[in-house]
């Protein structure tokens, strides 16, 4: 289990000015600037050399300045450098701190590089090991089973444990949580998330949650959603489950399953919040809120863990039919203006940092069933701050 102490840790990030790691640093209460601790310079010949700073003069810990430290690499995207690499500079990162005497390397990963890339296109390239169809594994044919390699990568590199939050893909976490030993964290935002709405109005709960319906938009998004009901815990509240089936790339039907506990019918007047792990270009969670509209409930809310920003999701979720969304920095382009676009009327951002850094210090139990917390609660203060533009509405309403 982690427990660090901030005296035993030095943070870095693969990237000098990469926010969320500085702010991570600062929320742990690291005093020295990230570059100021270690110096990522790249050679004429492109590539990589990254350096732990020490005292030129000093001859006496050669190769051993990091004994007894523990290594914490925090890694995001970024604009600027690909994710492959990103994933390269981990490498050389975690060896770096490895060559000169680090205990333990722990790379923070808040959006798992190569989780898309869950399966391969044998038969044995999944995780949990289970019956697959050759329509499926023909979707992977020709494919790396990149996930996998990725977690053998990091181990290799010198990576004792890993850190990530709200990973989507049950092969991936068992895939890290195997070559990591149990080392593999996967941390739910989803207390963040129900301590927003039940203390912000952005949604009107009701007397024991009988105003609000959270939705799953497909079987993936169930387990989440049903986190987010034992977190809420309305008992009044209700739950709308959807299902989807995929046909192209591009061609998505979705319904309102035959399953689901609230109907369609019964979604009038009601606030609903939709929830997901990520979105990319938007274009089935749009069509899931359109759905949801046609039954004329009082708002529609989209909460997401891993926004990218992308043109098309930009112009896709500046419809109507989604009146506003709550989202993580775990990609921290999305705290900029430029990024958020039209969006930024109706975009509030919780930033995690500080709830990152009180997993690292207070430590917690195996998260790599995917059902894990932080363990620091919010009873104990404040775990995120929330970034609104002023052109959001929201930006002069106060917390309740």
């Amino acid at each position: 289990m982690l427990s660090l102490a901030p005296e035993k840790v030095v943070i870095v990030g693969n990237l000098s000015d990469d926010p969320f790691a500085i702010d991570v640093g600062h929320q742990f209460g690291q005093a020295s600037d990230l570059s100021d601790t270690i110096a990522l310079s790249t050679y004429a010949n492109s590539e990589f050399c990254p350096r732990f700073i020490s005292d030129e003069a000093d001859f006496s810990l050669i190769g051993r300045r990091l004994e007894g430290l523990t290594v914490v690499i925090v890694s995001t995207s970024s604009e600027r450098h690909t994710r492959q690499s990103l994933a390269m500079r981990n490498l050389i990162l975690a060896r770096t701190a490895k060559d000169n005497g680090a205990a333990r390397v722990v790379l923070l990963e808040p959006d798992l590089f190569y989780s898309a890339q869950d399966r391969g296109p044998r038969p044995e390239h999944v995780r949990p090991a289970r019956e697959r169809a050759a329509e499926d594994r023909k979707k992977f044919d020709g494919q790396a089973f990149s996930s996998l390699l990725y977690a053998e990568l990091l181990k290799t590199a010198g990576v004792d444990g890993v850190v990530t939050v709200h990973n989507h893909s049950h092969s991936v976490q068992e895939v890290f949580s195997q070559i990591f030993g149990g080392a593999f964290y996967n941390l739910m935002p989803a207390e963040l998330y129900a301590d927003y709405l039940l203390r912000s109005n952005m949604v009107d709960s009701g007397e024991g949650g009988q105003n609000l319906v959270i939705c799953a938009p497909d079987k993936g998004a169930v387990e989440f959603t049903e986190i987010m009901r034992a977190e809420l815990a309305l008992p009044k509240m209700g739950v709308c489950l959807m299902s989807k089936q995929r046909a192209g790339e591009r061609q998505v039907s979705i319904q309102v399953d035959p399953a689901s506990p609230v109907p369609l019918a019964g979604l009038e007047g009601k606030d609903v919040v939709v929830f997901d792990d990520m979105v990319r270009t938007g274009s089935t969670i749009v069509k899931c809120c359109e759905i949801l509209r046609a039954a004329h409930p009082r708002r529609v809310i989209f909460a997401v863990t891993h926004f990218y920003a992308s043109n098309e999701g930009r112009e896709n979720m500046a419809t109507e039919v989604i009146d506003e969304i709550l989202t993580s920095n775990t990609l921290p382009t999305i705290l900029n203006r430029d990024s958020q676009g039209r969006l930024r009327k109706k975009m509030v951002v919780l930033k995690i940092e500080r709830w990152i850094a009180r997993f690292l210090l207070a430590g917690a139990e195996s998260k790599s069933d995917g059902k894990g917390k932080g363990p620091a609660r919010l009873a104990d203060g404040e775990a995120y701050s929330v970034d609104i533009s002023s052109k959001n509405p929201r930006w002069r309403t106060p917390l309740r």
